[in-house]
């Protein structure tokens, strides 16, 4: 009866260790899966750390696992266990040095080649294409791109050249939130206040999905874009379309469209000058003002606690 038992349990252990395998190997098949399919010099990068990592994780994990079941099966309590009883035995040198040895140099291993990559993407991904800068600020709830070269601006998708270096430039007039395009690479945190600076790439034209990753209240579900690359003569006419056929973006535009709301997509032929630098000057004053409010505060406590101790005595 027991035998029976342990064969299916062995079977069915078997078979959940084929599917867990199967949804590893196959998952980068599928498009839908858009972290594993890269279509970028940042984003291949970052998938290589991504494989890195996981097959560092399963050098520990699956010899684990593996180890845990023999020793479940192979020392279980059973009628006629002869096996010798040592409460007495506390420890193995030569296993203390393998099970933190082994860690150590995944840790090392991991440490390295994490700071390698991440200090390669502080660059452009190539360094013989003139890139260009897009300024990026998250709102309640859409996205406003600002071309600075072009002097033109989008609200919930933006155009890019295939195969040029684009440099995001990422501010916030809204709650912190994270800009994410997971085909062209990792995530990076708008926060008011702060310009934080984001470089990617398509390698190729085609439409890749963009969104918020930082929850930011009711809207948050619909905060996504699209970032579309394009051949730079395809481009460079969209851009000369947008100039000659869109309205302008004025100030009040802008209060309008920064007010807490969806919105749809949007063409701007030009838009106030030195509009992002405004708006993380507003927010970074505002903030420290805030800052500096609440030091005055812990001071006025400070000192209303030394009163009351020196009148205390």
């Amino acid at each position: 009866m027991h035998q029976v038992e342990n064969r299916k349990l062995l079977h069915f252990s078997k078979l959940s260790l084929m599917a867990a395998m199967a949804a590893v190997l196959f998952s980068g098949c599928d498009n839908r899966y858009i972290v594993l399919h890269p279509q970028g010099p940042v984003a291949q990068q970052e998938y290589h750390l991504i494989v890195l990592s996981a097959i560092l994780c399963a050098v520990v994990v699956i010899p684990v696992l593996a180890i845990l079941i023999y020793i479940v099966y192979r020392y279980r309590d059973k009628p006629g266990n002869k096996a010798p009883y040592t409460p007495n035995w506390d420890d193995s040198k030569t296993l203390e040095i393998v099970w933190w040895g082994i860690p150590i140099i995944i840790i090392g291993v991991l440490g390295f080649y994490t700071a390698k990559t991440t200090f390669a993407l502080q660059k452009p991904p190539v360094s013989d294409v003139k890139p260009i800068t897009i300024q990026v600020t998250s709102l309640d709830w859409k996205w406003l791109f600002q071309y600075p070269d072009q002097k033109i601006a989008t609200v919930n998708y933006a155009e890019i050249p295939a195969g040029v270096p684009v440099q995001f430039v990422l501010t916030s007039d809204a709650p912190m939130n994270s800009f994410w395009v997971p085909q062209l690479g990792g995530q990076e945190y708008t926060m008011p206040g702060m310009d934080m600076r984001l470089w990617l790439q398509a390698d190729k034209p085609g439409t890749y999905f963009g969104s918020g990753a930082n929850f930011t209240g009711k809207g948050f579900a619909h905060m996504q874009f699209q970032v579309i690359a394009k051949p730079q003569s395809e481009f460079n006419a969209w851009a000369k379309q947008i100039k000659q056929t869109a309205p302008a973006l004025t100030k009040d535009g802008y209060n309008k469209l920064a007010q807490k709301g969806l919105a749809d997509k949007m063409d701007f032929s030009s838009y106030p000058s030195n509009l992002f630098n405004e708006i993380v000057d507003k927010n970074g004053g505002k903030y420290m003002k805030e800052h500096m409010k609440q030091n005055d505060m812990t001071d006025m406590d400070h000192q209303d606690n030394m009163a009351n101790m020196n009148h205390d005595k």
